[in-house]
Protein backbone atom coordinates (compact mmCIF):
# COMPACT_ATOMS: atom_id res chain seq x y z
CA UNK A 1 0.00 0.00 0.00
CA UNK A 2 1.06 3.49 -0.62
CA UNK A 3 3.36 5.43 1.77
CA UNK A 4 2.57 8.93 2.98
CA UNK A 5 4.52 11.79 3.75
CA UNK A 6 2.57 12.43 7.09
CA UNK A 7 4.15 15.74 9.04
CA UNK A 8 6.67 14.49 11.68
CA UNK A 9 4.40 15.83 14.64
CA UNK A 10 1.69 13.54 14.17
CA UNK A 11 4.31 10.68 13.95
CA UNK A 12 5.25 8.44 16.95
CA UNK A 13 8.16 6.31 17.16
CA UNK A 14 6.95 3.75 19.80
CA UNK A 15 3.75 2.92 18.02
CA UNK A 16 5.20 3.13 14.70
CA UNK A 17 7.46 0.70 15.77
CA UNK A 18 4.53 -1.58 17.66
CA UNK A 19 2.74 -1.85 14.12
CA UNK A 20 5.06 -2.37 11.78
CA UNK A 21 5.97 -5.51 14.31
CA UNK A 22 2.55 -6.40 14.66
CA UNK A 23 2.82 -5.97 10.84
CA UNK A 24 5.51 -8.26 10.34
CA UNK A 25 4.43 -11.03 12.76
CA UNK A 26 0.55 -11.11 11.07
CA UNK A 27 0.83 -9.86 7.51
CA UNK A 28 -2.82 -11.10 6.68
CA UNK A 29 -4.05 -9.32 9.30
CA UNK A 30 -6.19 -12.25 11.08
CA UNK A 31 -4.37 -11.67 14.61
CA UNK A 32 -7.24 -8.97 16.49
CA UNK A 33 -5.77 -9.51 19.87
CA UNK A 34 -3.99 -6.59 21.68
CA UNK A 35 -0.40 -5.68 22.00
CA UNK A 36 0.21 -5.12 25.76
CA UNK A 37 3.05 -2.83 27.09
CA UNK A 38 3.82 -3.80 30.40
CA UNK A 39 4.75 -1.16 32.60
CA UNK A 40 4.79 -3.06 35.81
CA UNK A 41 1.64 -2.10 38.40
CA UNK A 42 -0.17 -0.33 34.57
CA UNK A 43 -0.60 -2.97 31.96
CA UNK A 44 -1.65 -1.09 28.44
CA UNK A 45 -3.57 -3.33 25.93
CA UNK A 46 -3.10 -1.42 22.60
CA UNK A 47 -5.87 -2.37 19.97
CA UNK A 48 -4.32 -3.97 17.06
CA UNK A 49 -5.68 -1.80 14.39
CA UNK A 50 -5.68 2.16 15.17
CA UNK A 51 -5.16 5.90 14.19
CA UNK A 52 -4.83 7.02 10.82
CA UNK A 53 -6.01 5.27 7.55
CA UNK A 54 -5.17 5.49 4.03
CA UNK A 55 -7.95 7.93 2.93
CA UNK A 56 -6.70 10.38 6.16
CA UNK A 57 -2.91 9.76 5.36
CA UNK A 58 -3.64 10.98 1.59
CA UNK A 59 -5.74 13.91 2.48
CA UNK A 60 -3.32 15.20 5.22
CA UNK A 61 -0.26 14.77 2.57
CA UNK A 62 -2.47 16.88 -0.16
CA UNK A 63 -3.18 19.41 2.32
CA UNK A 64 0.09 20.55 3.91
CA UNK A 65 2.21 19.92 0.23
CA UNK A 66 -0.92 22.53 -0.65
CA UNK A 67 0.29 24.98 1.77
CA UNK A 68 3.63 24.57 0.85
CA UNK A 69 3.71 24.82 -3.17
CA UNK A 70 0.50 27.82 -2.83
CA UNK A 71 2.62 29.97 -0.68
CA UNK A 72 1.60 34.15 -0.71
CA UNK A 73 -2.14 32.63 -1.62
CA UNK A 74 -5.66 32.06 -0.17
CA UNK A 75 -6.41 28.87 0.95
CA UNK A 76 -9.75 27.68 1.53
CA UNK A 77 -10.96 24.53 3.03
CA UNK A 78 -14.48 23.63 2.52
CA UNK A 79 -15.03 22.53 6.37
CA UNK A 80 -13.07 20.28 8.66
CA UNK A 81 -10.15 18.23 6.87
CA UNK A 82 -10.91 15.65 9.18
CA UNK A 83 -12.86 15.17 12.02
CA UNK A 84 -9.42 15.62 14.34
CA UNK A 85 -9.31 19.00 16.46
CA UNK A 86 -5.32 19.18 16.19
CA UNK A 87 -4.72 18.26 12.63
CA UNK A 88 -7.90 21.17 11.65
CA UNK A 89 -6.15 23.96 14.63
CA UNK A 90 -2.51 23.15 12.75
CA UNK A 91 -3.73 23.80 9.57
CA UNK A 92 -5.52 27.47 10.68
CA UNK A 93 -2.70 28.00 12.21
CA UNK A 94 -1.02 27.89 8.53
CA UNK A 95 -3.13 30.38 7.04
CA UNK A 96 -6.27 27.74 5.77
CA UNK A 97 -9.77 29.17 6.08
CA UNK A 98 -12.35 27.61 6.42
CA UNK A 99 -15.56 27.60 4.25
CA UNK A 100 -17.82 25.82 6.26
CA UNK A 101 -18.50 24.21 9.61
CA UNK A 102 -18.99 20.66 9.71
CA UNK A 103 -22.63 20.61 9.43
CA UNK A 104 -22.35 22.75 6.31
CA UNK A 105 -23.32 25.97 7.53
CA UNK A 106 -21.18 28.73 6.08
CA UNK A 107 -18.76 30.54 7.42
CA UNK A 108 -16.98 32.37 5.34
CA UNK A 109 -19.33 33.41 1.82
CA UNK A 110 -18.17 31.65 -1.51
CA UNK A 111 -18.70 35.30 -3.34
CA UNK A 112 -15.03 36.11 -1.49
CA UNK A 113 -13.20 33.27 -3.42
CA UNK A 114 -11.46 34.04 -6.46
CA UNK A 115 -10.27 31.97 -9.58
CA UNK A 116 -6.78 33.28 -8.00
CA UNK A 117 -7.37 31.23 -5.14
CA UNK A 118 -6.97 27.58 -3.55
CA UNK A 119 -10.07 25.28 -2.36
CA UNK A 120 -9.21 22.24 -0.71
CA UNK A 121 -12.16 19.36 -0.32
CA UNK A 122 -11.55 17.86 2.65
CA UNK A 123 -11.30 13.80 2.59
CA UNK A 124 -15.56 13.29 3.26
CA UNK A 125 -15.43 14.42 -0.43
CA UNK A 126 -18.62 17.50 -0.95
CA UNK A 127 -21.73 17.70 -2.92
CA UNK A 128 -22.63 18.07 -6.61
CA UNK A 129 -23.44 21.75 -5.73
CA UNK A 130 -20.74 22.90 -4.40
CA UNK A 131 -18.49 21.23 -7.47
CA UNK A 132 -20.85 23.57 -9.43
CA UNK A 133 -20.18 26.23 -7.65
CA UNK A 134 -16.03 26.28 -7.26
CA UNK A 135 -16.12 25.39 -10.93
CA UNK A 136 -18.05 28.56 -11.65
CA UNK A 137 -15.59 30.79 -10.06
CA UNK A 138 -12.74 29.22 -12.16
CA UNK A 139 -11.53 26.98 -9.60
CA UNK A 140 -9.78 23.91 -10.36
CA UNK A 141 -11.37 21.05 -8.16
CA UNK A 142 -9.67 17.62 -9.12
CA UNK A 143 -6.19 19.51 -7.83
CA UNK A 144 -6.98 19.75 -4.37
CA UNK A 145 -9.33 17.49 -3.78
CA UNK A 146 -8.67 14.93 -0.92
CA UNK A 147 -11.58 12.70 -1.04
CA UNK A 148 -11.12 9.49 0.55
CA UNK A 149 -10.57 6.79 -2.80
CA UNK A 150 -12.65 4.56 -0.96
CA UNK A 151 -15.66 6.86 -0.60
CA UNK A 152 -15.17 7.62 -3.85
CA UNK A 153 -15.61 4.13 -4.12
CA UNK A 154 -19.22 3.87 -2.72
CA UNK A 155 -20.36 6.38 -5.00
CA UNK A 156 -18.80 4.82 -8.36
CA UNK A 157 -20.35 1.77 -7.15
CA UNK A 158 -23.83 3.67 -6.37
CA UNK A 159 -23.49 4.84 -10.06
CA UNK A 160 -22.91 1.20 -11.36
CA UNK A 161 -26.19 0.08 -9.49
CA UNK A 162 -28.35 2.83 -10.66
CA UNK A 163 -27.37 2.32 -13.99
CA UNK A 164 -28.78 -1.11 -13.86
CA UNK A 165 -32.25 0.46 -12.54
CA UNK A 166 -31.37 -0.22 -8.72
CA UNK A 167 -32.26 3.01 -6.61
CA UNK A 168 -30.09 3.65 -3.05
CA UNK A 169 -30.72 3.63 0.55
CA UNK A 170 -27.53 5.46 2.07
CA UNK A 171 -26.94 4.15 6.00
CA UNK A 172 -25.67 7.16 7.47
CA UNK A 173 -25.72 9.97 9.67
CA UNK A 174 -28.28 12.42 7.46
CA UNK A 175 -26.18 16.06 8.79
CA UNK A 176 -22.44 14.06 8.16
CA UNK A 177 -20.35 15.58 5.71
CA UNK A 178 -19.85 12.64 3.94
CA UNK A 179 -23.51 11.27 3.65
CA UNK A 180 -24.53 14.32 2.48
CA UNK A 181 -21.75 14.19 -0.21
CA UNK A 182 -22.53 11.09 -1.14
CA UNK A 183 -26.63 11.28 -1.00
CA UNK A 184 -25.64 14.71 -3.73
CA UNK A 185 -23.18 12.09 -6.06
CA UNK A 186 -26.12 9.05 -6.52
CA UNK A 187 -28.83 10.76 -6.40
CA UNK A 188 -28.41 12.20 -10.06
CA UNK A 189 -28.31 8.72 -10.73
CA UNK A 190 -31.75 7.13 -9.17
CA UNK A 191 -33.90 7.77 -6.59
CA UNK A 192 -32.04 7.77 -3.06
CA UNK A 193 -32.86 7.85 0.62
CA UNK A 194 -31.13 8.40 3.80
CA UNK A 195 -31.45 5.95 6.86
CA UNK A 196 -29.66 6.01 10.01
CA UNK A 197 -30.35 2.90 11.93
CA UNK A 198 -31.91 -0.51 12.39
CA UNK A 199 -35.11 0.72 13.57
CA UNK A 200 -35.59 2.93 10.10
CA UNK A 201 -34.81 0.44 7.73
CA UNK A 202 -37.43 -1.58 9.53
CA UNK A 203 -40.04 1.35 9.56
CA UNK A 204 -38.92 1.46 5.70
CA UNK A 205 -39.18 -2.23 4.95
CA UNK A 206 -43.16 -1.57 6.24
CA UNK A 207 -43.54 1.33 3.28
CA UNK A 208 -41.55 -0.12 0.75
CA UNK A 209 -43.95 -2.98 0.75
CA UNK A 210 -46.92 -1.09 0.98
CA UNK A 211 -47.84 -1.96 4.74
CA UNK A 212 -47.98 1.63 5.82
CA UNK A 213 -49.53 4.63 4.21
CA UNK A 214 -47.21 6.46 1.96
CA UNK A 215 -48.59 9.42 2.86
CA UNK A 216 -46.80 9.21 6.71
CA UNK A 217 -43.55 7.93 4.39
CA UNK A 218 -42.40 11.81 3.64
CA UNK A 219 -43.63 13.02 6.90
CA UNK A 220 -41.05 10.58 9.07
CA UNK A 221 -38.10 11.08 6.34
CA UNK A 222 -38.88 14.66 5.22
CA UNK A 223 -35.68 15.67 4.24
CA UNK A 224 -33.85 12.74 3.25
CA UNK A 225 -34.74 11.34 0.31
CA UNK A 226 -34.31 13.14 -3.46
CA UNK A 227 -36.70 15.05 -5.11
CA UNK A 228 -39.59 13.79 -6.67
CA UNK A 229 -39.03 10.28 -4.67
CA UNK A 230 -42.26 8.15 -4.42
CA UNK A 231 -41.80 5.70 -2.53
CA UNK A 232 -44.12 3.10 -3.89
CA UNK A 233 -42.53 2.57 -6.88
CA UNK A 234 -38.95 3.64 -6.40
CA UNK A 235 -37.46 1.51 -3.62
CA UNK A 236 -38.77 -2.20 -5.66
CA UNK A 237 -35.24 -2.25 -6.40
CA UNK A 238 -32.80 -1.16 -4.32
CA UNK A 239 -29.27 -1.31 -3.03
CA UNK A 240 -27.82 -0.52 -0.01
CA UNK A 241 -24.41 1.44 1.01
CA UNK A 242 -23.00 3.21 3.65
CA UNK A 243 -20.98 6.21 5.30
CA UNK A 244 -17.74 4.53 5.42
CA UNK A 245 -17.18 5.65 9.03
CA UNK A 246 -20.34 3.73 10.56
CA UNK A 247 -20.45 0.36 12.01
CA UNK A 248 -19.03 -2.26 9.22
CA UNK A 249 -21.31 -4.57 11.61
CA UNK A 250 -24.77 -2.41 11.44
CA UNK A 251 -24.34 -1.36 8.28
CA UNK A 252 -24.56 -5.20 7.11
CA UNK A 253 -26.92 -6.34 9.13
CA UNK A 254 -29.47 -3.39 7.84
CA UNK A 255 -28.49 -4.90 4.36
CA UNK A 256 -29.22 -8.29 5.33
CA UNK A 257 -32.55 -7.17 7.23
CA UNK A 258 -34.10 -5.45 3.87
CA UNK A 259 -32.77 -7.86 1.87
CA UNK A 260 -34.32 -10.89 4.13
CA UNK A 261 -37.33 -8.80 4.29
CA UNK A 262 -38.64 -8.73 0.63
CA UNK A 263 -37.16 -11.84 0.08
CA UNK A 264 -40.03 -13.29 1.90
CA UNK A 265 -42.67 -10.93 1.20
CA UNK A 266 -42.13 -11.53 -2.48
CA UNK A 267 -41.16 -14.93 -1.85
CA UNK A 268 -38.00 -14.35 -3.78
CA UNK A 269 -35.49 -17.30 -3.57
CA UNK A 270 -31.22 -16.93 -3.70
CA UNK A 271 -30.93 -17.38 -7.34
CA UNK A 272 -33.67 -14.31 -7.68
CA UNK A 273 -33.64 -12.07 -5.10
CA UNK A 274 -31.47 -9.65 -7.72
CA UNK A 275 -34.47 -9.05 -9.21
CA UNK A 276 -35.09 -6.59 -6.19
CA UNK A 277 -31.64 -6.29 -4.41
CA UNK A 278 -28.10 -5.59 -5.36
CA UNK A 279 -25.13 -6.47 -3.15
CA UNK A 280 -22.87 -4.01 -2.31
CA UNK A 281 -21.04 -6.03 0.49
CA UNK A 282 -17.86 -4.65 -1.43
CA UNK A 283 -18.04 -0.71 -0.49
CA UNK A 284 -17.53 -1.17 3.29
CA UNK A 285 -14.61 0.28 4.25
CA UNK A 286 -11.48 -1.69 5.31
CA UNK A 287 -9.87 0.50 7.85
CA UNK A 288 -13.27 1.16 9.45
CA UNK A 289 -13.42 -2.48 9.74
CA UNK A 290 -10.41 -3.14 10.91
CA UNK A 291 -9.91 -0.63 13.50
CA UNK A 292 -13.75 -1.68 14.82
CA UNK A 293 -12.53 -5.54 14.61
CA UNK A 294 -9.40 -4.90 16.67
CA UNK A 295 -11.65 -3.26 19.22
CA UNK A 296 -13.56 -6.38 19.67
CA UNK A 297 -10.81 -8.64 19.41
CA UNK A 298 -9.15 -6.27 22.00
CA UNK A 299 -12.04 -6.70 24.33
CA UNK A 300 -11.58 -9.84 24.71
CA UNK A 301 -8.54 -9.49 26.58
CA UNK A 302 -10.00 -8.84 30.83
CA UNK A 303 -9.31 -5.02 31.75
CA UNK A 304 -10.26 -2.54 34.05
CA UNK A 305 -11.33 0.54 32.03
CA UNK A 306 -10.93 1.47 28.14
CA UNK A 307 -9.75 4.84 26.47
CA UNK A 308 -10.85 5.96 23.33
CA UNK A 309 -8.72 8.75 21.67
CA UNK A 310 -10.27 10.96 19.00
CA UNK A 311 -11.80 14.14 17.93
CA UNK A 312 -15.50 14.17 19.61
CA UNK A 313 -17.48 14.58 16.30
CA UNK A 314 -15.61 11.99 14.45
CA UNK A 315 -18.17 9.33 13.78
CA UNK A 316 -15.65 6.54 13.62
CA UNK A 317 -14.74 7.02 16.75
CA UNK A 318 -17.89 7.13 18.46
CA UNK A 319 -18.73 3.82 17.60
CA UNK A 320 -15.30 2.58 18.72
CA UNK A 321 -16.39 3.96 21.91
CA UNK A 322 -20.32 2.29 21.50
CA UNK A 323 -18.14 -0.52 21.20
CA UNK A 324 -16.10 -0.71 24.07
CA UNK A 325 -18.90 0.58 26.54
CA UNK A 326 -20.87 -2.29 26.29
CA UNK A 327 -18.65 -4.60 27.49
CA UNK A 328 -16.73 -1.99 30.51
CA UNK A 329 -16.08 1.76 31.98
CA UNK A 330 -15.14 3.53 28.49
CA UNK A 331 -13.54 7.38 28.21
CA UNK A 332 -13.59 9.27 25.38
CA UNK A 333 -10.92 11.95 25.16
CA UNK A 334 -9.39 13.96 22.32
CA UNK A 335 -5.75 14.64 23.94
CA UNK A 336 -3.56 13.88 26.51
CA UNK A 337 -4.64 16.94 28.71
CA UNK A 338 -8.10 15.41 29.60
CA UNK A 339 -6.31 13.31 32.00
CA UNK A 340 -6.53 15.48 34.92
CA UNK A 341 -4.92 13.42 37.41
CA UNK A 342 -4.86 9.87 38.75
CA UNK A 343 -8.33 10.74 40.04
CA UNK A 344 -9.83 12.74 37.19
CA UNK A 345 -10.52 13.09 33.53
CA UNK A 346 -12.60 15.05 31.11
CA UNK A 347 -15.01 12.24 29.19
CA UNK A 348 -16.52 13.14 26.39
CA UNK A 349 -20.37 11.93 26.13
CA UNK A 350 -20.40 10.18 22.43
CA UNK A 351 -24.17 10.47 21.83
CA UNK A 352 -24.25 13.88 23.01
CA UNK A 353 -20.73 15.33 22.44
CA UNK A 354 -21.24 16.96 25.97
CA UNK A 355 -17.87 16.71 28.03
CA UNK A 356 -17.93 15.84 32.14
CA UNK A 357 -15.33 15.34 34.84
CA UNK A 358 -15.68 11.78 35.93
CA UNK A 359 -13.89 11.43 39.63
CA UNK A 360 -12.17 7.82 40.17
CA UNK A 361 -11.78 6.26 36.79
CA UNK A 362 -9.02 4.38 37.52
CA UNK A 363 -9.64 1.41 39.94
CA UNK A 364 -7.42 1.48 43.12
CA UNK A 365 -5.33 -1.66 42.57
CA UNK A 366 -1.95 -3.36 42.73
CA UNK A 367 -1.91 -3.65 38.48
CA UNK A 368 -4.31 -1.74 36.60
CA UNK A 369 -5.24 -2.57 32.75
CA UNK A 370 -6.30 -0.40 30.09
CA UNK A 371 -7.27 -1.12 27.25
CA UNK A 372 -6.69 1.36 24.30
CA UNK A 373 -7.41 2.54 20.62
CA UNK A 374 -7.89 5.29 18.93
CA UNK A 375 -10.18 6.92 15.65
CA UNK A 376 -9.17 6.76 12.12
CA UNK A 377 -8.57 10.40 11.94
CA UNK A 378 -6.04 10.57 15.51
CA UNK A 379 -2.81 11.45 14.94
CA UNK A 380 -0.24 8.44 16.87
CA UNK A 381 1.45 11.17 18.52
CA UNK A 382 -1.67 12.17 20.48
CA UNK A 383 -2.01 8.37 21.76
CA UNK A 384 1.53 8.28 22.62
CA UNK A 385 0.77 11.54 24.77
CA UNK A 386 -2.17 9.63 26.49
CA UNK A 387 0.35 6.53 26.97
CA UNK A 388 2.99 8.36 28.79
CA UNK A 389 0.46 10.51 30.95
CA UNK A 390 -0.83 7.76 32.51
CA UNK A 391 2.34 6.04 33.09
CA UNK A 392 2.81 9.44 35.05
CA UNK A 393 0.34 8.72 37.39
CA UNK A 394 1.83 4.91 38.36
CA UNK A 395 5.19 3.98 39.94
Amino acid sequence: MKQFDVPHIYKSSLLSSIKEQRKQDDRLKKDFTPTLLNYGSLQIYLARHFGFCYGVENAIEIAFKTIEENKGKKIYLLSEMIHNPKVNADLKNLGVIFLQDTYGNQLISFDEITSDDVVIIPAFGTTLEIESILKEKGITIEKYNTTCPFVEKVWNRGEQIAKKGYSIIVHGKSRHEETRATFSQVSIYTPTIVIENMKEAMRLALYMTKQLPHASFYREFAGRFSKNFDIQKDLQRFGVVNQTTQLATDTQAISDYLKNYIMKFYQLTPETISEKFADTRDTLCYATNDNQSAVIGMLETEADIAIVVGGRNSSNTSHLVELCEVKLPTYFIDEASKLISATEIIHCDWKTKEESIIENYLPKKEQTKILITSGASCPDAVVEKVINRLVSFFN
